[in-house]
């Protein structure tokens, strides 16, 4: 199509992807192609700078997200002689001229176009994974494809519809099942897809890897895995230490932070360290994290969730919903507030993200069906039938439904949330140690509950540095392995985890009730605190009750054609009172209004 018409559409859509001031964005179009490309990235960030080419001109990269296949990313792309400024990203263009298998080299998290004048095409490529997403619809006049679904609504709205079938799996499931979106006329770029364009139409739509390649390697004996996994593991690491950027590492009280810290060997002072924190008390992530900075010798920071955020909610929760296409429920919204503030201490977040699904073979989501009186009986078919599926989809190995279906799937709102404010990072998605997790003996099948143990996490902590293996975690593992006051801890510590979630968002009715007839007690503040920073049972009675009241109680809420409306004023008017128990409704509730708000009412 011509520049006068795809031009100003390029923009519009380009803006929408502007999430703050410390965003870069640009354009790059090649007429002649039917090529109209715009990109935004954060300031300073690995995929800051685009576009980048090759020497004669004839190739354009735009390129998003990072790269870790080189163990440091400034060293590999000095070696190509390119610029500091422009250093890190640069040598993608030589290894997509260089590379016939490009982009199978590539490790890590990304989107990409490549436009190739030389030979007349353009291709659109993303991860191994399908985690860095590209969204994507074919009108009559162009292919039209973005990082985040709103850019596209942006230029099309008569695509501001829900899907009736996607509806159904995001109320079971908490996300959109096989690489469909909530909006109707937009799907999902595959994992691992090249897509190939000539003269501005698809011409291909090819993969460059199949899980299959992983699944049929030979399985190892158990201490050949775990002698694999630690030299994999100590091997990958560095790399995700690499970079222009200051690396922050969010530490919780968990193992795999823990791991992470142990295979680490950053200089005293070099690596700021922070945990979020509640309202209450120092949880289980701030005290351990706090003792394992020390351990090695790093600045520790408490980023603390209360009464700011609280009063803070209202627009929090609605970026929460409008930056993740909807993908990231409002009870995600603590998140993007304690990202804000990580952000001020590094630009880029080291986490231990994915890393109890990978090693642990962790399945993270189900569907659950909501309660009977929340929507009308007509819509209780597409979550049933959402059941259906996600049982159809559990069919075969579990790390490949870990990997390349949950992780893209459920995963994927708070990632984006996360990644719209600072550059997030983890090994555990490194291709080799994925690869890797495939070979390990008695994996579970997906479809069972039942996941690998934590031994190897714990002895992959102690050999890396043996000082952090003698620091519990927050559910009593490590520590003074066997003695019968680690016994007593991990008995106490199990506890109080349930005990929160009965005091929190599962205290199931009946409980609420007897709460309610206490409540000059105080109970829950002999349970909140210790494990999580998040309350939202007690937000939404007290704290939050006007803007729940607002929202849920409103015209607009009642009359979608989807809620009964009776239920909903039942729920909401039950939880606030005090005496049941809705939390996770509201949440469901708050999350669909505010799609509905932001992305079908709105333009």
């Amino acid at each position: 199509m011509p520049r006068d018409w795809a031009e100003p559409q390029l923009k519009r859509m380009v803006e929408t992807l502007r999430h703050g001031p410390n965003y870069e964005v640009g354009t790059w179009i090649e007429e002649s192609m039917g090529v109209y490309v715009g990109w935004a990235a954060l300031k300073n960030s690995f995929a800051s700078g685009m576009p980048l080419r090759s020497a004669t001109g004839d190739v354009t990269l735009v390129f998003s997200g990072e790269d870790y296949a080189a163990s440091n990313m400034l060293e590999r792309a000095s070696q190509n002689g390119h610029t500091p400024a422009n250093a890190a990203p640069a040598y993608l263009v030589d290894k997509y001229q260089n590379d016939p298998a490009f982009p199978a080299g590539l490790n890590g998290r990304f989107q990409g176009l490549v436009a190739d004048k030389s030979r007349g095409i353009a291709t659109l490529l993303n991860d191994r994974y399908g985690l860095h997403r590209i969204y994507f619809h074919e009108s009559r006049d162009a292919f039209y494809f973005a990082a985040e679904a709103k850019a596209i609504l942006s230029v099309h709205p008569e695509l501001r519809a829900i899907d009736a079938q996607s509806f159904g799996e995001f109320v079971a499931c908490g996300c959109v099942l096989e690489n469909r979106s909530l909006f109707s006329g937009i799907q999902l770029v595959p994992p691992a897809s090249a897509w190939t364009f000539r003269n501005g139409a698809i011409e291909k739509k090819s993969a460059y890897f199949d899980p299959r390649e992983w699944e049929s390697q030979p399985t190892l004996e158990p201490e050949a895995y775990y002698q694999s996994l630690r030299e994999t593991f100590s091997r990958a690491v560095p790399r995700y230490f690499g970079g222009r950027e200051p690396i922050g590492m969010s530490l919780t009280g968990g193992l795999d932070t823990r791991i992470i810290m142990a295979w680490t060997k950053c200089l005293p002072g070099s690596l700021p360290c922070y945990s979020f924190g509640g309202m209450f008390r120092d949880c289980e992530d701030v005290t351990l994290a706090r003792q394992v900075a020390r351990a090695c010798e790093q600045p520790f920071e408490l980023i603390p969730v209360g009464d700011e955020f609280l009063s803070k909610f209202a627009r929090y929760a609605e970026q929460t919903v409008y930056r993740t296409d909807g993908c990231a429920s409002v009870k995600n919204s603590a998140d993007l507030y304690v990202n804000e503030r990580a952000f001020q201490i590094a630009p880029v977040r080291m986490t231990g993200n994915y890393g109890g699904e990978i090693l642990r073979q962790v399945r993270a989501f189900k569907p659950v069906m909501p309660a009977a009186s929340l929507f009308r009986p007509d819509f209780y078919a597409s979550v049933e039938a959402a059941r259906g599926t996600y049982s159809r989809l559990l069919a075969g190995n579990a790390v490949s439904f870990i990997a390349f279906r949950q992780v893209p799937w459920h995963h994927y709102g708070l990632l984006a949330l996360e990644q719209s404010q600072i550059s997030m990072r983890s090994p555990y998605l490194d291709n080799d140690i994925v690869r890797l997790a495939y070979r390990a003996q008695g994996a579970a099948t997906a479809e069972s509950d039942v996941f690998k143990d934590s031994d190897e996490s714990v002895r992959l902590i102690a050999d890396g540095n043996p000082q952090l293996a003698r620091i519990r975690t927050d559910r009593g593992l490590a520590g003074s392995a066997g003695s019968l006051s680690n016994s007593v801890t991990r008995a106490y510590l199990e506890f109080t985890f349930k005990s929160e979630y009965a005091y929190d968002y599962g205290m199931p009715q009946w409980l609420a009730g007897i709460d309610h007839r206490l409540s000059a007690l105080r109970l829950e503040r002999l349970f909140l605190g210790r494990h999580k920073f998040n309350h939202y049972r007690v937000w939404y009675r007290d704290a939050l009750s006007s803007y729940v009241r607002e929202m849920l109680l409103d015209s607009r809420t009642l009359s979608r054609p989807y809620v009964n409306r009776a239920g909903v004023e039942s729920i909401v008017n039950g939880h606030l009172k005090g005496d049941h128990n809705y939390t996770t409704e509201i949440h469901q509730l708050l999350t669909l209004e505010l799609i509905h708000r932001l992305f079908i009412d709105s333009n």
